[in-house]
């Protein structure tokens, strides 16, 4: 029998999978956008919504996997194989934590001074000691090139994530991919 993921892990890591691919296409677009056109502006706005989700879904995830132990990883698996996935979990974890606070800093020490409406609903005040700070400009720099580069590296982490998941499915032969699939994707599996 496949141990599983309990639903709301389930629920959550998908969650967070399509909110993170959605926010890497809106990154590539709107950076490609035509500067200060209501396009460029709105998909800031839902990048920026978008981004401030994935930050509290992943508090909630950590909280969760802290009170709740995930499946077992196969025995067949070798000691440097678990190390490597676990490495890559805690890496994930800590970019999905790390790159939503570099955005929320560059809005807080960019020159521009333009609020984010989560959703266009509610205010997201900036983080006062960036948008006080007499070296805004430095630390507008600083969040620039480590949310791109922790984008980049999420990216990254994540090709390598999805291409283990389907070696563990299609190679291996295990139910790694299994066991994190919603239950309607899963065949034979009761």
């Amino acid at each position: 029998m496949t141990q599983r993921y309990t639903p709301l892990a389930i629920f959550l890591h998908w969650c967070t999978a399509l909110a993170v691919l959605g926010l890497l296409g809106m990154g590539w677009v709107m950076v490609n956008a035509r500067p200060g056109s209501p396009e460029q502006f709105t998909l800031f706005q839902w990048h920026k919504s978008t981004g401030l989700t994935v930050l509290a879904i992943t508090i909630v995830r950590l909280l969760w996997r802290w009170t709740h132990r995930p499946p077992v990883l196969p025995s067949t698996m070798l000691a440097w194989e678990r190390s490597v996935a676990e490495g890559t979990h805690k890496l994930l974890y800590g970019l999905l934590l790390v790159i939503p606070v570099t955005g929320w800093a560059i809005v807080s020490s960019a020159p521009f001074h333009i609020p984010t409406m989560l959703f266009g609903q509610i205010l997201v005040p900036h983080l006062s000691l960036l948008a006080e700070s007499a070296n805004k400009a430095q630390w507008f720099s600083l969040s620039k090139a480590l949310h791109l580069g922790g984008g980049l590296a999420l990216l990254g982490l994540l090709v390598g994530h999805s291409g283990a998941a389907f070696r563990h499915h299609f190679v291996q032969k295990d139910d790694v991919l299994i066991r994190m699939l919603p239950r309607f994707f899963r065949h034979g599996d009761q």
